[in-house]
């Protein structure tokens, strides 16, 4: 049985597994192909566009969003003639454009309102006719956070 120390995977040991080995090639190969595609896009297009794979001289690309990926349909023929001008990219005949919305969109942090002394003198005339103690309590403290 191997040590726990021989079992970790590094990257000096990644060359004694051939799968491995492989996999991080293919990655590899398709990181600098996504580089040189995206690198030949017209910039307005270049940013929220992805390069999915090459098969068969049929290119498929990955839009954020439904009017960038019209947007590359419409100037496909553009884009497929300065592809062709790359080795690796010399027999492709067809574009094909697929709408991946991100997983995941940051939201803007939220503002504070200010409250105004309109709502301010509203919440404390509330508080003077609400019965419940704690509940005025709540709304005086409220009304107490208006800002000049």
């Amino acid at each position: 049985m191997k040590r726990k120390s021989e079992q970790k995977m590094t990257f000096d040991n990644l060359g004694r597994t051939p799968v491995l080995r492989e996999l991080v090639a293919k990655a590899n190969t398709h990181r600098q192909a996504e580089e040189e595609v995206i690198a030949l896009l017209p910039p307005a297009l270049a940013q929220g566009t992805r390069f999915v794979c090459c098969i068969e001289g049929e290119l498929t690309l990955s839009a954020d969003n439904a009017g960038r990926a019209s947007q590359i349909r419409f100037r496909q023929h553009e884009i497929m003639e300065k592809l062709r001008e790359h080795e690796l990219f010399r027999f492709v005949w067809k574009l094909k454009v697929k709408v991946v919305p991100p997983r995941f969109k940051e939201k803007p942090p939220a503002k504070k309102l200010v409250l105004s002394k309109e709502n301010a003198q509203l919440l404390t005339e509330e508080a003077g006719h609400t019965k419940d103690q704690k509940l005025r309590e709540v709304l005086e403290k409220l009304a107490s956070h208006v800002r000049d």
